[in-house]
Parts: C-alpha cells; sequence; structure tokens
C-alpha cells in the first residue's frame, strides 16, 4: 500500500446510496425479461399420427418378433433326436496274446 493511486476511489465502492440498488435492480429485471421463455411453435399435445402411432408400431412389431422367436426356439417344438447305438466292432485277437500280456506284467 506504498502507492495510494492503485486503489480505487471511495466513491465507486460506496453502495449506501438508494439510487445504487435502484440501478442494480432494474438492470436485474431488464435480464430477467431477456430470458423468459418465448411462445411455443409445437402443438402442446402430441399429435396421433406423427409421434405415438409410429412408436407404438414398432413396439408391437418387436413384440411379434419377441414372440415368434420364443415358439421356435421353445425345446418342445423340435422333434428330439435319438441316439444310435454305437456300432460295435468284432475285434480279432492272436492265439496266445493273453499269456504275453500276463508274462509283461511279471
Amino acid at each position: 500500500m506504498k502507492n495510494r493511486g492503485e486503489l480505487a476511489p471511495s466513491e465507486s465502492l460506496n453502495w449506501t446510496r438508494v439510487e445504487h440498488y435502484l440501478v442494480a435492480m432494474a438492470r436485474r429485471r431488464t435480464e430477467r425479461r431477456r430470458r423468459e421463455p418465448k411462445p411455443r411453435t409445437q402443438p402442446e399435445a402430441p399429435r396421433l399420427l406423427l409421434s405415438t402411432l409410429p412408436f407404438m408400431a414398432l413396439i408391437m412389431a418387436m413384440a411379434v418378433l419377441a414372440v415368434g422367436i420364443m415358439i421356435i426356439a421353445f425345446p418342445g417344438a423340435q422333434p428330439q433326436r435319438q441316439q444310435r447305438p454305437a456300432a460295435r466292432q468284432q475285434g480279432v485277437a492272436p492265439k496266445g496274446w493273453f499269456q504275453e500280456a500276463q508274462k509283461q506284467f511279471h
């Protein structure tokens, strides 16, 4: 605070007068009026053919698809596969194979 010229004059900081408050309130009022909503260009109530009907048609189409997929995917609607038994193969072993196996394990 060496230089007093750097400080703002005391008159500009004085807000105790009524005129200062009235000017500030008038400024706020004009800003508020400028921010007020403008009249609507769209109707208040939705129009059935433009908004509700296409939405309902889309929902109904998706419901039909979902029911169709559930019916097709239900396991009772498809015939069950019957498992075929594995074909038996008749094996042929040379004579004396059992005795040779016993010798290897002893």
